[in-house]
């Protein structure tokens, strides 16, 4: 900010004076033993000195000095947020989480190819020296609260309490049904322009949906539906947003590539490659100064490993230690072409988590009970103050890349024994093997047919959003009437 524009708002801030809720708290001194993070040490020959003189400085003394603050522009970068947070009046950051020390995470589950045990790919991209241990299990604490209940930790391998498993399906189901249908609704040309589904891929959302706290955030691509039923959002808007109705999540005027709802912590579906990566650490960096433990959560395709927001987000992330989860929904496919054609990697997320000092961490994208125990670690991990975490779930989607894409590239032979794997199908044979009434799944896929057919009335009955709306929500100060 240029110190002109700076130096007016401080002037503005102080006439306003303390607003009627109190004196804003006070600007968060720097934390000096956060730098250096880590000084990397280099073999130096040894240097004579002369008889009788002092021996020569070393180069970490020479710059002690300047090690013990930051650079220059992240003290202006610190002072400027300060400033901001100080109008907004949020509390700074406690000073536990400035010093909280970055560990390798422990993450049961991680690996899991098959049944919760750890599978030769995790193996291969896990260091040699220090390879990830599973985390102790530990159940809900006494007199937990429901939220408390609702994230209960499970032991790796073994299905969630009932209420938990019966959720997870029911999600699933959701998000299968509501897919179905959204592509029914496109050949009728009701869904206006193109739609991403995940059908296949529901597993990662519902793990991470019912694992997260309510005031968690989400983070999406366009391939968003799953994430943002996940979050609770109810299936008319998002319904009527792809169909361009008023009752719409956005009025209509986002679509299918651009669900959002501020409500639910959904933070948004995002068409640009790896953008909201960055987004997604802004918001955690908000959550920590504000000492909320709030996580964010950002959800992203195999492709934008290969993109440099990918990379530059990891670091930021792990030098600040912020509360994110990046979690790469690796279905093989980046649009069209097969991610491992044009990466140099096996895993294109998790082989790539050592270069910024986190764990490669890779779960079958799948087992909806895998991906759940990995969330449930990561996500606590990032609330002790650990820092980020990087999450790769291998899956498949079952269509093309759109609705506009066949598909016809990918193998016969891949695609049937991705089939033959449905998330769904095969947790509803888990839930059936471990005593759960199969009149009672049933129960549920009635009930959400139900809900969809309800929602599809719903939004068709309502009328197209309305044209004058296409200006609304574009200037902050609410129009553009002044401007013209």
């Amino acid at each position: 900010m240029p110190i002109r524009r700076r130096k007016r708002r401080e002037a503005e801030h102080a006439a306003r004076g303390p607003s009627p809720a109190g004196t804003p708290a006070p600007l968060p001194a720097p934390v000096q033993d956060e730098w250096p993070l880590k000084e990397p040490t280099l073999p130096q020959a040894p240097v004579q000195a002369p008889p009788g003189a002092e021996p020569p400085a070393t180069a970490a003394q020479a710059s002690a000095d300047t090690a013990a603050s930051p650079p220059m522009h992240v003290r202006e970068a610190r002072d400027r947020l300060a400033l901001a947070v100080q109008e907004l009046e949020v509390s700074p950051v406690p000073p536990s989480l400035h010093t909280a020390p970055m560990t390798t995470p422990a993450v049961p589950g991680a690996g899991a190819l098959e049944g919760g045990a750890p599978g030769p790919e995790a193996e291969a991209a896990a260091p040699a020296s220090a390879p990830p241990q599973p985390l102790a299990p530990t159940g809900p604490p006494e007199a937990a609260t429901a939220e408390e209940a609702r994230t209960a930790r499970v032991a790796p391998g073994e299905l969630p309490d009932v209420p938990t498993r019966l959720a997870l399906y029911r999600s699933m189901t959701e998000m299968r049904q509501f897919e179905k249908r959204a592509y029914d609704l496109f050949l009728q040309g009701l869904v206006k322009g193109t739609s991403h589904l995940g059908l296949g891929q529901e597993a990662i959302s519902a793990a991470f949906g019912q694992a997260m706290r309510l005031d968690d955030y989400t983070f999406a691509t366009y391939r968003g539906h799953n994430h943002t039923l996940a979050r609770g959002v109810q299936m008319t808007p998002v319904m009527g947003e792809l169909m361009g109705r008023a009752c719409g999540l956005m009025a209509g005027k986002g679509g299918s590539m651009h669900l959002t709802s501020a409500e639910h912590n959904m933070l948004g579906s995002y068409a640009i490659i790896g953008a909201h990566l960055t987004i997604a650490n802004g918001a955690a960096w908000s959550a920590l100064y504000r000492g909320t433990e709030q996580v964010a959560v950002c959800f992203f395709g195999d492709g934008t490993t290969n993109i440099g927001a990918f990379h530059e987000a990891l670091n930021l992330a792990a030098i600040w230690k912020l509360p994110v989860v990046f979690v790469c929904e690796n279905n093989l496919y980046m649009e069209y072409t097969p991610i491992s054609a044009v990466t140099a990697v096996e895993h294109p997320a998790a082989d790539r988590a050592a270069a910024y000092g986190l764990a490669p961490i890779v779960v079958d994208g799948n087992d909806v009970v895998a991906v759940y125990e990995v969330a449930q670690a990561v996500l606590a991990r990032a609330r002790r103050g650990e820092g980020p975490s990087l999450v790769e779930a291998k899956t498949y989607r079952h269509g093309g890349h759109s609705r506009a894409d066949p598909g016809k590239y990918r193998p016969d032979d891949e695609l049937a024994a991705w089939m033959a794997r449905d998330p769904l199908v095969s947790y509803r044979e888990r839930l059936l093997a471990a005593g759960t009434d199969a009149a009672e799944l049933d129960g549920i896929d009635a009930e959400v047919a139900a809900e969809v057919d309800r929602a599809t009335e719903e939004a068709k009955a309502s009328p197209p959003s309305d044209a004058g709306l296409i200006l609304q929500d574009v200037w902050a100060d609410g129009g553009s009437t002044w401007r013209n």
